[in-house]
């Protein structure tokens, strides 16, 4: 098969190479009649646009990569979905990855990525990350990364987080304004900064209503359903049984739940439960599970306009952190009655 270059148009047209090139770049010193005449020629003759040197003449590759922990609910999928909306717009191609919740995988996805000549890399942290050198030094060497939903603190980086302290201060104060006054939290992986915001939000809406928090009520867990299925079933070994409990996300609320109702416990009556999330999972559980929703598709949004400034950025790029806003969506799970 062989491939129609530009040269070939021209010599069809009997015009000059810089003449094509002019009217395939839209320059304002050629006439629409001349564009026209070419564009019409090349698609007659077949040509398809090289745009890996077109790529490497404005030294970019107009790929970013995403770096997801998981697919196993709506959010992560819904953020990227935002992402790609911005990033398709001003002709970017998205390279998605996904961690499985394993540090080795994310590095092994983010090296890949590198490798690929990536212009830029949106990422959310899995549940193993506890080692961000790497990451550090990314950031540090100037390529252009931004971090949404699960990230560090400590890293110097642009950041899209949500007001996880807010929203889980009013998830946990709604459980105490139904009665509850034993209530027990899953915060996840304590070392992530959404896990230290929602815990620091649970203990806060207890001392605002003058109820203190003992050690045992902060239980550290994992983000899997698996895990909230572990943690009852230790709870109900232990006959330590909560008033109601508040997860850092749905899939441990919604493990939790299913332990406890395969016990006998009744929801909320004996035992009641808010998530985080809003997973599309838990309005379909029975009882349906009250949860914070967190803007998805504004997260990816706005996580990929901070990447593309700092990727036109001609001066030193200043960090950036935006934090989105929420809403709590109240369900029977979490109704005294």
């Amino acid at each position: 098969m062989k491939y129609i270059t530009i040269k070939d148009i021209a010599k069809k047209l009997n015009t000059s190479v810089s003449t094509v090139s002019r009217a395939f770049n839209d320059k304002a010193d050629i006439s629409r009649k001349t564009k026209e005449l070419v564009l019409k020629t090349a698609k007659e003759m077949g040509y398809r646009q090289n745009r890996m040197a077109k790529n490497l003449v404005q030294k970019r590759s107009f790929n970013i990569g995403i770096v997801v922990p998981e697919f196993v609910n709506s959010f992560f999928p819904e953020v990227i979905i935002g992402a790609q909306e911005v990033l398709f717009e001003k002709g970017y191609q998205v390279l998605i990855t996904q961690s499985n919740e394993c540090y080795t995988t994310e590095l092994k996805n983010v090296q890949s990525l590198e490798n690929s000549m990536v212009d830029g890399l949106l990422i959310s942290l899995s549940s193993e990350t506890d080692n961000i050198d790497y990451y550090q030094d990314l950031v540090n060497s100037g390529f252009p990364i931004i971090f949404f939903n699960r990230t560090y603190k400590e890293i110097n980086a642009s950041k899209v987080l949500f007001n996880d302290y807010k929203w889980a201060m009013f998830a946990t104060e709604h459980l105490i304004r139904q009665g509850f006054k034993n209530i027990f939290h899953l915060q996840g992986i304590k070392t992530l900064t959404l896990s230290r915001e929602r815990r620091r939000g649970f203990v806060d809406a207890h001392k605002k209503h003058k109820l203190t928090v003992e050690k045992n009520q902060v239980i550290t867990s994992g983000f899997h359903m698996e895990d909230g299925e572990k943690i009852a079933k230790q709870l109900i070994a232990n006959n330590t049984i909560p008033d109601a409990i508040f997860a850092a996300n749905d899939q441990l609320a919604m493990g939790a739940m299913n332990v406890f109702k395969k016990h006998g416990f009744q929801v909320p009556k004996d035992i009641a439960f808010v998530g985080f999330s809003e997973s599309k999972m838990g309005s379909m559980v029975e009882p349906p599970l009250t949860s914070v929703q967190q803007p998805t598709f504004e997260i990816g949004k706005e996580a990929a306009k901070l990447l593309l400034d700092q990727i036109e950025c001609e001066s030193k790029y200043v960090p950036k952190t935006i934090v989105l806003d929420g809403e709590l969506h109240i369900r029977a799970s979490s109704i005294k009655k």
